[in-house]
C-alpha cells in the first residue's frame, strides 16, 4: 500500500488539497475532490488562533461561506469544538477545473483549553466570515462571603 495519496499535516490542518500537478495519477476524482481510492477523510480540520488576556480565552476562525444553521458549537469548562459545514455554491464537474484548492465539506475542530472557563459567559460572533469565541475564564482564587441565616 502506498501513501502517495495521503494528506499532509498542512493539508488536514487547513482542508486544503494536494495540487502538485507533477505527481498527478489518472484515476478519477470523487466528490470531495481526491483521487478514487486514496484515503478519503471525512472532515476537514479547521484551522484556529487562541490568545488570552487577563479576563479570557479567544478563539478566532475562517468560517467564510458557512452558513450559521451549518455551524455548531459546544464548549465546555475544559475544551471547544466547532463543527461545520461548508457547501459549494454550484456543482462543477471536476473534469472543469484547473486548479481545485478551496476546502468543501465537514470540518471539525476540538481545542483543550489552557485552564477552566466560564461556559454560560461564552459569546460567539461572526464578522465578515471570522469567527471569534470569547470565553470567561474562571477565577479559582475569587472569593465569595456568605451570610449563615438563622430559621
Amino acid at each position: 500500500m502506498t501513501h502517495k495519496n495521503k494528506r499532509s499535516f498542512f493539508e488536514r490542518l487547513t482542508g486544503a488539497k494536494k495540487n502538485d500537478w507533477d505527481d498527478v495519477d489518472n484515476r478519477p476524482l470523487t466528490e470531495t475532490g481526491t483521487s478514487a481510492g486514496a484515503d478519503d477523510e471525512t472532515e476537514g480540520q479547521l484551522a484556529v488562533d487562541v490568545h488570552q488576556d487577563e479576563s479570557e480565552i479567544i478563539v478566532r476562525a475562517f468560517i467564510a461561506g458557512v452558513k450559521p444553521e451549518n455551524l455548531d458549537i459546544v464548549i465546555t469548562r475544559e475544551m471547544v469544538t466547532v463543527k461545520g459545514k461548508r457547501e459549494r455554491p454550484e456543482e462543477i464537474s471536476n473534469k472543469d477545473y484547473f486548479i481545485q484548492e478551496l476546502y468543501w465539506g465537514s470540518f471539525a475542530r476540538t481545542i483543550m483549553l489552557p485552564q477552566e472557563i466560564d461556559a454560560d459567559g461564552a459569546e460567539a460572533v461572526e464578522r465578515h466570515g471570522l469567527l471569534t469565541i470569547r470565553l470567561p475564564k474562571l477565577d479559582k482564587h475569587k472569593t465569595k462571603s456568605v451570610r449563615v441565616k438563622s430559621i
